[in-house]
């Protein structure tokens, strides 16, 4: 319950980077949203998240040993950054935080389980984008 809402603010997020994403890829289009994380075609999230794994080598290391999640959300105060990395095949989160500069450390809290809602409308996002995407 605890994530759901930013799943709320996020349904728009999860729709295929356009072919100009240097624009769209910024922490600004990110922030508030669940995005959705896929390589072709290539989404927002999966270049926020090869973005931040760039800037934070904890994130890095942390995605070589969980994989790739199939969402992440981003949000951001003055100071801190802050993750949410979600896995729907084991219907677990995690979430990962940070200060605002390059290079500092990550830390991971979880994992925390799902609920059966919150993974079935991230299931119904990630399928919408598919059927968009043909």
């Amino acid at each position: 319950m605890r994530l759901l809402p930013l799943l709320v603010l996020s349904l728009a997020a999860c729709a295929p980077t356009p072919q100009n994403w240097a624009a769209s890829w910024s922490e600004h289009a990110a922030k508030d949203r669940i995005m959705l994380v896929r390589t072709t075609p290539e989404t927002l999230g999966h270049r926020r998240l090869i973005h931040q794994s760039n800037a934070h080598p904890d994130l890095d290391q942390f995605l070589k040993r969980k994989g790739f999640p199939d969402f992440i959300a981003e949000a951001s105060s003055e100071d801190r950054q802050y993750l949410i990395l979600y896995y729907l095949d084991s219907s677990l989160a995690f979430s990962g935080r940070t200060r605002r500069s390059p290079g500092t450390r990550m830390d991971f809290d979880g994992p925390y389980p799902m609920t059966g809602h919150e993974c079935s409308l991230l299931r119904e996002l990630q399928r919408s984008s598919e059927a968009g995407s043909h």
